[in-house]
């Protein structure tokens, strides 16, 4: 069984101002850079090698929690498509019928121009059936879109509703990968600052 540890980068400007950033390429804010220098991986990732998205907020993310991580497409975020930079208050309150219909389509909830989490589901698959392969334990610094998407495929939750374990995005997620690249919850919420 290979293990795989999703860590979401640290906090933008955009994530403070509740704004969708999906591909946009933003920086960690000076805050979110503070926070994540303070950061230290748990003990049951010691020993991972290192993926990273190739968006700055992830690379500098990783690099500022002393890791070399390579890049790895796969894991850039979900595609907002026209809602890049958007507030979802706003977008709702433009469109409050047809946004909720795009929503309520759960795993397929496109917005316009971008990706669905089932296309992020399908640009994962991949790179799940060559981790398990591999058989290397793996850390991947990415984005909160991919790890809402793994977690669908993890547990069957199919975005309509609350998800089944409620995630902290300033925790390690750990998930173990079957021969076949299917993914398995096993430890969500790590710590990552040390014990005080």
């Amino acid at each position: 069984m290979t293990r795989l540890a999703l860590l979401r980068h640290g906090p933008t400007a955009w994530n403070a101002e509740k704004r969708l950033q999906g591909r946009a390429d933003r920086p960690l804010s000076p805050d979110g850079a503070a926070q994540v220098r303070g950061w230290i991986l748990p003990a049951e990732v010691a020993g991972f090698r290192w993926l990273t998205s190739p968006l700055i907020r992830a690379r500098r993310t990783a690099e500022l929690i002393g890791v070399e991580a390579a890049i790895e497409p796969a894991a850039i975020e979900l595609d907002f498509g026209a809602w890049e930079g958007r507030r979802l208050a706003e977008i709702r309150a433009e469109d409050p019928d047809g946004t909720a219909a795009n929503e309520a389509r759960g795993l397929d909830f496109t917005p316009p121009g971008g990706e669905s989490p089932r296309a992020v589901q399908a640009r994962l698959a991949p790179l799940l059936v060559r981790l398990a392969l591999e058989g290397r334990d793996t850390g991947i610094v990415t984005h909160k879109g991919v790890i809402r998407a793994l977690l669908s495929l993890a547990t069957g939750w199919p975005m309509v509703d609350k998800p089944p374990v409620k995630l902290f995005w300033d925790r390690v997620h750990l998930f173990d990968l079957a021969a076949d690249g299917t993914p398995r919850l096993t430890q969500p919420n790590l710590p990552l600052k040390a014990d005080r």
